[in-house]
């Protein structure tokens, strides 16, 4: 998947509250689909749904033990947000530094009339 098709598909994954409630539950471990759905008032095959789309976007994979269908975190799509946020990030903060300058002139002008 190309980095934008990859960043799409984790920003439409991570839209969902209950989705991010599941990743959030995956970062403590792999557990079972029937623990995850058990704080969520949705059925087995809505969780199912949900996990569908986390498993498109690369954000968990799903395995099978005998009996067992452990769900585990992947977190590097997760990297791949952070780095492309990390860009505007600077950008905030380069603005804030030209605001900065700029009431320091503006100060520096009141205190001088």
């Amino acid at each position: 998947m190309q980095l934008e098709d990859q960043l799409n598909a984790t920003f439409a994954a991570l839209a969902d509250p209950t989705r991010r409630a599941i990743l959030a539950r995956l970062a403590s471990g792999e557990t079972s689909v029937t623990e995850l759905a058990k704080p969520f008032d949705i059925s087995l095959p809505g969780i199912s749904k949900h996990l569908k789309v986390l498993e498109h976007a690369g954000l968990i994979s799903r395995g099978r033990e005998a009996q067992w269908r452990p769900c585990r975190l992947e977190a590097e799509p997760l990297r791949e947000v952070a780095d492309w946020v990390e860009a505007y990030r600077r950008y905030w903060e380069q603005s804030f530094d030209r605001l900065d300058d700029y009431l320091r002139v503006l100060k520096t002008k009141e205190k001088g009339e």
